[in-house]
Formats: structure tokens, sequence, C-alpha cells
């Protein structure tokens, strides 16, 4: 295969990334120059200009708090006014700050970045890893999202990638990837469920795989479910108890609350591992006094099952919605995919196997197998004689604003895609001479409770009274999951297009001075961690 024709596939995560590439025609998981195979998806902003990014950046989470960006795909592609913005902002040391067009903003010093330019910088490391270990330039790649991200979080993560300064070829569901990596070169005929509970958002999606096709059948998720909540939950135990023994809140300080929710997340991977944490905190804080205050506590299995229970409930309520979807029940499958680092925990995969009624697949590393079925899948759309057809569904049914506050249904969830649909409208008003679409995603018939993806006005149509002149609108979602949207007046055939573009998106002007920033940004090397 001739340089050019590397292609790599990027496991973008909220807590950690992952590269791999196709090697001797299996996927294989590139590490860094320590070994490292998974990074951390943080972001560190040093005071020289340069960047740290990965494990050594974690680190300064707590040294250099309010310069370190982490859980950014929490935030990708949301409006500043959304729930998600309002419950970062309340617990993250870094700062987030409003942008045009109700967009989201990071601050560093005097400094901003869009969403997609923080996670621009982690795509850059990953790709540089992949050079470093080549020896050459790679430019294409196949970048995954959670199954239930929005359009908005999908332009959002292409942008990134097109300001890292890669040829995304694919914007792949991480289930689907999950699944490619596990029936790629068998010759199996089955229906699998991939459950995925990763950092900060939990997706399952029901797939039929035949000799080389993988079927999409449902997909169901919550964007705002994951690891860090379950480390939350630690941290508020942890908190409440020392309020109590010493009368001082450790999440009133920044600095405090970072030491608090770096030894939650080691406590939740020691009871996981050893079925007791025991958690030593030094130094954490002063008293009125000044007396340096140490904190320290012990962890069972059993408290922490008790904690967390209803956060594992909640993601049956999201396998129930995929299992309707795909008109089955869990007994009909044949395997059962775990994907995330929290998946290794004993009270998930117990609950899982008690749900499904089966024993989970062995063998198959929660942290790697998504970047391995996104390198196949890049490698694959490399080679027009491609070894396996991949049919994928939309997550979120696409819908129009009507009257009242009101949204009519255009493609309903779960339909294959890529997909394209018409519907015909009028004008309301005599005189009328232009019309405004909206265009949401979400499964409420009110627009309220929908996601408005955007809205775009047409116009130039023949003036008369209302009802005569007809518009055809064509809604189109491809294979990444995007939509796009055109309008034809049907008399005259003059059409307008739109690439529906979140208001908060990024435009291309934007997006080409974030790929020179990026590309003269340096990354700095840290070490091991």
């Amino acid at each position: 295969m001739a340089d050019s024709e590397i292609a790599i596939g990027i496991d973008l995560g909220t807590s950690y990334s992952c590269v791999s590439i196709l090697e001797k025609g299996k996927p294989t998981v590139i590490p860094n120059e320590w070994g490292e195979r998974t990074h951390a998806s943080v972001v560190s902003f040093l005071d020289d200009g340069t960047v740290l990014v990965g494990n050594s950046a974690k680190r300064n989470i707590i040294t250099n708090a309010d310069n370190t960006v982490y859980s950014a795909k929490r935030l990708i592609g949301r409006f500043y006014f959304s729930d998600e913005v309002k419950k970062a902002q309340a617990v993250m040391p870094y700062k987030i700050v409003e942008g045009e067009n109700n967009s989201v903003r990071i601050q560093i010093r005097e400094n901003i970045y869009s969403l997609p330019e923080i996670s621009a910088l982690v795509l850059k490391e990953m790709k540089s890893i992949v050079e470093n270990y080549l020896g050459h330039e790679v430019k294409k790649a196949v970048v995954t999202v959670p199954a239930y991200f929005n359009d908005n979080q999908r332009q959002a993560t292409k942008d990134a990638g097109r300001i890292a300064g890669l040829d995304v070829m694919r914007i792949l569901n991480e289930p689907t990837a999950a699944a490619l990596a596990y029936g790629f070169g068998k010759d199996i005929a089955q229906r699998i469920a991939v459950y995925d509970l990763g950092g900060g958002t939990f997706d399952v999606s029901v797939l039929e795989i035949g000799k080389d096709v993988f079927e999409v059948l449902s997909t169901a998720g919550d964007t705002y479910l994951g690891g860090d909540d379950f480390d939350d939950r630690i941290m508020t135990w942890l908190a409440e108890d020392f309020l109590k023994k010493n009368g001082i809140d450790l999440r009133l300080n920044k600095y405090c609350l970072q030491m608090l929710k770096e030894a939650s997340e080691r406590a939740k991977i020691d009871v996981g591992r050893d079925s007791v944490a025991r958690i030593s905190v030094e130094g954490i804080c002063q008293d009125p006094a000044g007396k340096v205050m140490d904190l320290t506590a012990t962890l069972t299995e059993v408290e922490f099952n008790r904690m967390v229970m209803d956060l594992v409930q909640r993601t049956f309520k999201v396998c129930d919605e995929a299992l309707q979807g795909a008109r089955m029940t869990a007994n009909e499958l044949d395997a059962v995919i775990l994907v995330g680092g929290p998946t290794r925990l004993p009270i998930v995969r117990t609950s899982v196997k008690h749900y499904f009624g089966r024993d989970v697949m062995a063998g198959i590393d929660p942290d790697e197998v998504v970047a391995a079925g996104a390198s196949i899948q890049a490698t694959s759309l490399l080679d027009s004689k491609g070894e396996h057809y991949l049919l994928d569904v939309t997550p979120l049914t696409l819908r129009v604003g009507t009257v009242g506050g009101y949204t009519d249904k255009v493609i309903d969830k779960n339909t294959p895609i890529p997909i394209e649909r018409s519907k015909s409208y009028t004008t309301n008003r005599d005189g009328q001479e232009r019309v405004k679409i909206k265009v949401y995603q979400g499964e409420s018939n009110k627009a309220a409770e929908c996601e408005l993806l955007g809205e775009f006005e047409f116009s130039g149509f023949r003036i008369a009274y209302r009802g005569e002149v007809r518009i055809e609108v064509t809604f189109e979602i491809d294979t990444n999951g995007i939509v796009n949207v055109t309008a034809a007046d049907v008399e005259t055939g003059q059409k307008t297009s739109c690439t529906i573009r979140l208001s908060s998106g990024l435009t291309d002007d934007m997006i080409k001075a974030a790929q020179e920033k990026n590309a003269s940004t340096q990354l700095a090397r840290g070490e091991a961690a």
C-alpha cells in the first residue's frame, strides 16, 4: 500500500481517545512513544504557548486547572443555553463562555477557542502518533461518534477533523465500529447488541451481521450518561462526608474539587478491580486556622453499587428502546459486546448479563475495539472493492417546524441511511415573498422539545395568492448521518440549497482560520503518565 493510501481510525472519546491502522490485514492500535495505547482527551495550554495533549496533560488538571480542558465532547455541537452547558459550567474549572449565535466557546487566558478547535488538538495528537510510527504523513481518517449524536454534534466533529488537517472520509457510529471489529474476517451470521458505556455517553445498537454485511437494525442512547457520572457519585459521597466531619465543603473550591474528582475516578477503578477502594488525598485543603487537612475514606463494593445502581438501570431503559426499535427481544440475540472503560465494572457486567440473559463476549478490549473498527472502515473506504457493506440508521427523527410551535415528521428514527425524502409546502398568505423553513431533530411533536438544527429562507418564487405556490423541500441524510436540505419551486424548478448548519456552527472562514492556528500550534511532548 502506498504511503498516501494509509487511512487511520480514530476513537475520539469523552475521557480517552485511541488510534488504529490496518496492518497486514489486521487492526493494530498504535501506541505513543511511551507505549501508551489510550490517551486522555485532555488539552493543557502551557505558559510558553505550546500545548500538551493526552495523559501528561491530564496531570495538569490540578496544577493548571484554568487552562486545561477535558470532557470537551460533552459540549461539542451544543447551544450555550442548553442544560448540558449549564451542568458543565457548575463543575469545570476552565472558563466556558458564550460565542456568537448562542455558540459555546472556551476561554484560555486571552484566547477564545471553539469546541471543534479543542477536539482538533486531540485529533492532531492522534495523527502525529501514527505519523511517528509510520515515518510519513497521514491525511485520511474515519472518526467515530456516539450513535446518538445529532446533526450539530456530527458537523462539529467533522469540523474538528478538518481543523486538524484530516480528510474525514466518514463519521462512523461507535457501536457500529465495535461490531465491525467483532465480525471482521469471521464468517458469521449473528444478531448482536453493542452496549457502549463511555466516559460521557451511552449508546446501544442492535445489528445483524451476515457474511460481509453489517446492518444496524436500531440504535438508542443518552449523550449525557457515562463513567463521569459514576465519578460524580463518589465525589458527592466524599464531599458530604468531609463536610459532616470537618464543616468544610470541598466543592466550593475548584482546586479541591479537581483533587476530589481525580481521587473519585481512581476509587471507581480500584473498587471495580479489588472490591474495595482506600481513598487518601493528602493536603486537600486548609481549615480556617490554616492547618493542612487530609481526606481519607474507604469505599466498599456494596456501597459503590448502591450509589450507582440507578445509573446502571438508566442504561436498560435505553436498551429496551433499542430492542423495541429492532422488533426483537433480548433472548433473540446471539451475542452482547461491551464497549467503553466503565463496562469493566463488575456491577455493569453482572447487570448486563442479567438483563440480556447471557454472558458478555470475552476477549474484546472495551477501550480499543472502536478505534479498531474505525480503521477497518477507513481501509475499506480506500478500496473500491471493499470487502464489507455497512448499513447504518439515523438515530433521531428529522422534523420540520409547523404553526403553533409543533413539528411535522419527515424521516423516522432508525431509518436506513443514506436516505432522501421530499415534502411539499404551500404559501400560507397572499403575496408571500419568502418561506422560512425550520429543521429539527428529536422524538417530540413539540418544537421546544426537539433540537433545532437550523433554518433557512426560500425566496424568488412567483408572488401569488396563498396556497397557489408549491415548494418542494428535499431532506437528505448522508452516510455520516449529516442532514442536507434543498428547496425547489415546483412551477419554475428554481432551487436553493442549504446544508443545514447550526447557527453556532463554524463558517468556512472560521475553519480556515482555525486550521492555520492548529497547524502553527506546537504540541509539547510530556512524559509517560
